[in-house]
């Protein structure tokens, strides 16, 4: 959730960075952290309001309230993210993140293959493999890892940059959990590395962790409203 990593660099949030920053191994994530997103949210005119809710239009310049017709049926289907390994992604995603593969798709002739993995149950999914591909993109919020062949192989290839240092772009992708402690706790079991663990910094109840392309997850429960109701 972008907004809940942005809402972490309010001027009140200096507890954060120094719960942040005093943890093992975290001065470059504090540096990082600290930078992100920062000027895009908190500009005065991201951050002015008038009467209503936040999300009226009013509030919101550039927002349309008229969407076109055009556009009905349209949904957010896919997040891409290059990848080194697939079999060590697919490994962190499926047992670590509980994801399925729900269709590879391999492109010999350009030497790259995609992977769509989400939460559905790929019981349902058709055996007819065309079939499958049209199912797949009709599910909503998937992610799609791309490997480009032979990265996995070359002692030269330096990974993939993650979007949270200069020039920074891309920030995270985010998965809601049924309980973010407790989720937390099985990631550490597992060796998952941290950004941010849920009671670090001034904002409990989130964390964000890593994939093994050093990509950001937001980690989040139920009581996200409450966790943001300050910013809401």
């Amino acid at each position: 959730m972008a907004a809940a990593a942005a809402s972490l660099l309010s001027p009140s949030a200096g507890a954060f960075f120094r719960g942040l920053s005093s943890a093992p191994h975290c001065a470059s994530r504090f540096a990082h952290f600290k930078k992100f997103d920062l000027a895009r949210r908190f500009s005065p005119a991201a951050m002015s309001t008038s009467s209503g809710p936040k999300e009226a239009p009013a509030n919101n310049p550039g927002l349309q309230t008229e969407i076109d017709p055009a556009t009905k049926g349209y949904f957010l289907q896919q997040t891409m993210l290059r990848v080194k390994d697939p079999k060590v992604s697919l490994d962190f995603y499926s047992r670590v993140m509980g994801m399925s593969l729900l269709k590879r798709l391999d492109f010999a002739e350009l030497k790259f293959s995609l992977y769509f993995l989400g939460y559905e149950d790929v019981t349902s999914a058709p055996a007819d493999h065309i079939e499958r591909t049209n199912w797949t993109f009709r599910q909503k919020a998937t992610l799609e890892l791309t490997h480009n062949w032979g990265t996995e192989n070359d002692p030269e290839f330096k990974g993939y940059h993650n979007g949270n240092s200069d020039p920074r772009g891309f920030g995270h992708i985010g998965v809601t959990v049924d309980d973010v402690y407790k989720a937390c706790e099985r990631f550490e079991r597992l060796g998952v590395e941290f950004v941010k663990k849920p009671d670090a910094g001034s904002i409990k109840g989130i964390a964000f962790i890593k994939d093994p392309d050093g990509y950001w997850i937001e980690i989040f429960d139920h009581t996200i409203g409450t966790v943001t109701a300050s910013a809401s």
